[in-house]
């Protein structure tokens, strides 16, 4: 690595650091159970909101009716979402007569972003109209986000409450979230993306002249559209001239914000934030790295605040840190390495003198390789997919980095909520694990860890692990599933791993080279992105219904600290070895074998 990467990594950590206990500290007080001066401030659209809705915001919830509440919101918020796409050719806001999405692609791209996945079989520019954009995916955009946090307040007060048996009202959590932080952060954010040149606009798409004229062969058709052949058999053809070119408008800048905030991903172009529209600027594709980890980060302030002990929101925060360094730093300096199989290659010396500078294929220039590097490493490690260069054409332990950092259940900041309680599940496990060492009863935060705790966040850890194998067992064998392979081989098979990883652990982001719009990718994925959506925020929910219920046991000799650094190290090992137990045989199959065969 050189010293450009690590001073952009520095500078990204410092800034991030900065703002995590000021954000934390405003999120805590936006879900603290007594009125304070941010919630006074918009107390009166609160109570108009409950009002119009029917909400008792006074009305606690038992976990099984905040969980039944969740499940129901984000179904029916799936169903508006399949109608939009479905419907859209006879709906207003399409400029450009986009006609009805694919039942199977409807399905998918309603499952993703209710989902918080934001998993894009489709190309926006020329498949989803303004209208599917704003009032369909932009909005679940915001809905699937405060869902999450929702959900990570509900669990934080199952630490911090004794002898409850209610956990908090769904319907005040999601408003909140959304009202408090989703839409002014996101507000801001999108000025200061539209000020860096992303398009903002209900423009009808624009044909300009292009700066150099090409020449091209272009095929001759009938009036069917078939091509036609000549004598010898061999397609027709016709001079012709490319004198312009379409550049896609639209309100870009507005989905992007909430993209980035809410750890969604789902691109308003096909190109993500690779993008000129999405992301012109190095300052903006900084902006967009820094709100990807915003709110995840600050969580972790949230939650020690909310528990009553900051310094256990600062030691899981220190777990996260002590994971993604290592491994973004790994990424980078994979990249910059090249390709080792272009290195010093005699019968290619033009390719082995562009890999002597590190591996540009498939990165923006004006990015470089160590703002794409770190881009990959933050993206996967949340639970976000946005992309600003191709995945697929990182070197094999490059592209490694971010199919693990997804596997270890997206627990690395991971999405706005859903990250943190993953984190905490690998946490009650942890101290589990510390218990059967010394022969006593675990304890976390106050709360004895028993065998109903012990099963929730075992499913909630394991329920990830087990999608990914299964289901990428399942497309290798089936042939609808290897027929979307581009690149035959080892990294074929890391194209599939690597998508199934996406969607089972609600990313998104993709390698490129699988062509997965098809009915069998499409099914597939979505049953991947559901079942690791709700029903590991169900097992959550679970648990903090238990725990509240549960006394406060005293501290004794006993009683394992858990803000110090040796708990640091004992969860980080806990992560990292269910991740390399579960992967490691797929991940030799995949880019490991693909990097040996690379190197000689």
């Amino acid at each position: 690595m050189t010293g450009n990467d690590f001073l952009q990594l520095g500078v990204y950590l410092a800034v991030l650091l900065l703002l995590i206990k000021p954000v934390g500290a405003y999120m805590a007080a936006v879900f603290a159970e007594t009125p304070n001066r941010v919630t006074r401030f918009g107390a009166g659209v609160e109570r108009l909101l409950y009002r119009l809705s029917g909400v008792r915001a006074d009305e606690e919830m038992g976990w099984k009716r905040y969980a039944l509440a969740m499940l129901l919101f984000n179904v029916l918020g799936l169903l508006v979402v399949y109608a939009l796409q479905r419907l859209q050719q006879w709906l207003p806001l399409n400029p450009q007569h986009f006609p009805a999405v694919s039942p199977d692609s409807a399905m998918n791209t309603a499952i993703s972003f209710a989902t918080n996945t934001n998993w894009q079989g489709y190309s926006g520019e020329s498949t989803m109209s303004y209208l599917t954009q704003m009032l369909g995916l932009a909005v679940q955009n915001f809905l699937s986000a405060a869902t999450g946090i929702a959900v990570l307040v509900a669990v934080a007060r199952g630490f911090s409450r004794r002898s409850m048996a209610s956990i908090g009202n769904f319907w005040v959590d999601l408003t909140r979230s959304t009202l408090y932080l989703l839409v002014p952060f996101s507000f801001v954010l999108a000025l200061l993306l539209a000020s860096q040149g992303v398009v903002q606009n209900f423009k009808a798409y624009v044909d300009v002249p292009v700066v150099q004229v090409s020449s091209y062969d272009q095929p001759v058709t009938d009036a069917a559209g078939n091509p036609l052949k000549d004598a010898a058999g061999n397609p027709q053809t016709k001079p012709a001239q490319l004198t312009t070119q379409t550049l896609p408008m639209g309100p870009a800048a507005s989905q992007i914000a909430i993209k980035m905030l809410g750890t969604n991903g789902g691109g308003f172009f096909n190109a993500n934030s690779a993008h000129p529209y999405e992301n012109p600027t190095p300052l903006a594709n900084f902006l967009e790295m820094l709100a990807i980890f915003l709110i995840p980060g600050g969580l972790c302030y949230t939650f020690g605040k909310m528990v009553g002990d900051k310094r256990q929101g600062w030691a899981l925060l220190a777990t996260m840190l002590v994971i993604f360094v290592p491994l973004t730093i790994g990424v980078i300096a994979a990249e910059q390495a090249g390709n080792p199989a272009l290195h010093g290659l005699a019968i290619d010396a033009q390719a082995s003198a562009m890999q002597a500078g590190g591996n540009m294929e498939g990165k923006e220039t004006r990015f470089g390789i160590a703002s794409s590097g770190l881009f990959a490493a933050i993206t996967t490690a949340a639970s976000c997919g946005a992309v600003n260069a191709m995945h697929d054409s990182l070197t094999p332990l490059g592209g490694l980095v971010p199919m693990w950092l997804m596997q270890l259940g997206e627990v690395i900041f991971g999405g706005v909520g859903s990250g943190l309680y993953g984190m905490l599940a690998f946490a009650v496990v942890a101290v589990f694990i510390a218990g059967l060492m010394v022969g006593r009863t675990p304890e976390y935060l106050g709360k004895k860890v028993e065998a109903y705790e012990m099963k929730m966040a075992s499913l909630a850890v394991l329920l990830p692990c087990a999608l990914v194998v299964i289901c990428t067992a399942v497309a290798v064998l089936a042939p609808a599933g290897v027929a979307g392979i581009a690149n035959p081989g080892v990294h074929g098979f890391s194209e599939i791993l690597y998508a199934v990883s996406s969607a089972s652990n609600n990313n998104g982001s993709a390698f490129g080279g699988l062509s997965a719009n098809t009915p069998f990718w499409n099914v597939l994925l979505g049953i991947c992105m559901f079942l690791a959506r709700f029903p590991l925020a169900i097992a959550m929910l679970a648990l903090a219904g238990s725990l509240a219920s549960k006394k406060q046991v005293p501290v004794s000799a006993g009683t394992l600290p858990t803000h110090t650094p040796l708990f640091v190290v004992l969860l980080a090992c806990v992560v990292i070895v269910v991740g390399a137990l579960t992967f490691l045989p797929a991940l030799a199959l995949g880019p490991i074998a693909e990097y040996l065969m690379s190197s000689h």
